[in-house]
């Protein structure tokens, strides 16, 4: 039987948010009920460039970085194309008035974990928020999924959608909510769909793309998460880890491949 909106537990989003957060928010509240967000402040870009130049080496991260700066400064460019993706696929990409929000300095700060405790929510849905330490998590005492704009474990980590248009890879432009572990996207699949890049579609505008095709499935699996029906699916995929591309790897494929 299906739950109505009145008698299930609440639903928490954890997030650092952004427009394609939003429309996922919004699609969920539409169809379960009100969802309390818990907003996480980003981290500051001196500590994200230590922990890449720690993990990749500093060519990496100065080249991430120089990516990063160059999709910023187009960023103006691009707002048409985002404003009428957003018009023509009925996204609802800012907070509704009166959405509950709780502001918080990380994902895994105690002040989190407060909120998550006094709401004491059926589910918790990451999106777009920091890796949970192992110590947080555990103290979560219901479902925690995450929403994904990659193909899991294909295309696990940063920008899975771009990835998968970059290796030549176009089936596999998609999204996942899987169940969330230690690991970086490693936890059980629960849901994943697949779309296609519009014409005028860059890394500024795949994550919104994807979204438009997605808001169904984070319905679903919030919604079976609260039913007490979590059961995975193996999607019999290769496993990778991506990070964020170079300036010059980005540059080289989009005069390339066309794939901006």
């Amino acid at each position: 039987m299906a739950l109505s909106k009145t008698n299930q537990r609440p639903i928490v989003v954890v997030t650092e948010g952004g427009p394609h957060i939003w429309a996922i928010v919004n699609a969920v509240a539409d169809q379960l009920g009100p969802v309390s967000v818990i907003l996480e402040a980003p981290e500051s870009k001196k500590q994200l460039l230590l922990a890449r130049a720690r993990r990749q080496g500093w060519t990496s991260a100065i080249g991430q970085l120089g990516r990063m700066v160059l999709t910023r400064l187009g960023k103006r460019f691009f707002a048409g194309h985002a404003a009428r993706l957003a018009a023509g696929q009925k996204l609802q990409t800012e907070p509704k008035p009166g959405q509950k929000i709780i502001y918080v300095s990380s994902a895994n700060a105690p002040e989190c974990l407060q909120a998550i405790a006094e709401i004491q929510p059926g589910v918790v849905l990451l999106a777009g928020c920091r890796l949970l330490s192992r110590q947080t998590l555990a103290k979560i005492p219901c479902p925690v999924l995450n929403y994904h704009a990659g193909i899991a474990p294909k295309y696990r980590g940063m920008n899975g959608g771009y990835w998968a248009l970059a290796s030549g890879d176009a089936e596999n432009f998609g999204t996942t909510v899987h169940l969330v572990d230690a690991g970086v996207d490693t936890g059980g699949v629960l849901r994943q769909t697949r779309g296609k890049p519009q014409p005028g579609d860059t890394i500024s505008s795949y994550a919104l793309r994807q979204a438009a095709f997605s808001r169904d499935i984070c319905v679903e699996a919030v919604r079976d998460a609260l039913a007490g029906k979590v059961g995975t699916v193996d999607p019999g995929l290769p496993s990778k880890q991506w990070y964020h591309p170079t300036v010059w790897f980005y540059l080289w494929t989009g005069i390339r491949n066309g794939v901006w």
